[in-house]
């Protein structure tokens, strides 16, 4: 068996290096890259939700008590005969009446509210307009319903990686590339969009009639709807 000297094995494994340089050089060199592209789009926002409360004052907590329920009760039901409108309790709670110096109850105070929400804005309109003959604005807002969103969410998830891909081949030319692969891609909505708050302070009267009820001036807005395509990608360098 042939058998090689310390030093003919090193000039042995050198050539062996330097013959497989070429074949390395020939190889396409890959650099990674982070991107990230947005598309976003105004959307108007299509449900209504309106807060009405009763509020009143006692010295005995059963009556009043009672006096609220009496109050949320017949809101309610009024409020169920429209088909359109959704309705539900709000928070209720109470709290005591102290006198002067802040050492004794002299009666209690008791809050209850219900919400109604409704893509109908005509029709929750009216109806709000009626309870507030005996029920206070608590607050009015303004969003975009799940289906909406879900369908401009959906219309903007192919914009989103087509301005990926855009920005990638971008990229790619400015670093000299030959062309890229993506490594990974993740596509997220911005959240969703706060509801827009409606001051319930601003009020116009019909004029044909002075005890006729008041009606909330309707100004529901749009909100923008973003997706966002975060990615890697790997340029080819020659």
């Amino acid at each position: 068996m042939l058998k090689l000297r310390p030093a003919a094995a090193l000039l042995a494994l050198s050539a062996a290096v330097l013959a497989s340089v070429p074949a390395l050089a020939d190889e396409p060199r890959y650099n990674q890259v982070s991107l990230r592209a947005e598309v976003d789009k105004e959307v108007a926002r299509d449900l209504m939700e309106v807060t009405l409360y009763t509020e009143a004052q006692d010295r005995d907590p059963g009556k009043l008590a009672a006096q609220v329920s009496e109050a949320l009760n017949k809101a309610i039901g009024q409020a169920r005969q429209v088909k359109e409108v959704e309705v539900r309790q709000g928070s209720r709670n109470s709290s005591p009446i102290y006198d002067d110096k802040g050492q004794k109850i002299t009666g209690w105070r008791e809050r209850a509210e219900i919400r109604l929400e409704s893509a109908d804005f005509t029709a929750l309109s009216k109806l709000t307009g009626e309870l507030l003959t005996d029920l206070k604005m608590g607050g009015m807002e303004f969003s975009i319903s799940s289906p909406t969103r879900k369908t401009s969410e959906d219309a903007l998830l192919k914009d989103a990686v087509a301005a990926f891909k855009a920005r990638a081949q971008l990229v790619t030319e400015a670093m000299g590339g030959q062309g890229y692969k993506v490594v990974s891609l993740n596509l997220n909505t911005s959240g969703y969009p706060q509801p827009y708050l409606r001051s319930p302070a601003p009020m116009m009267m019909k004029a044909d009639r002075a005890e006729a009820s008041v009606t909330p001036d309707i100004e529901a807005g749009t909100s923008k709807v973003t997706v966002a395509a975060d990615g890697v990608i790997e340029v080819q360098i020659p």
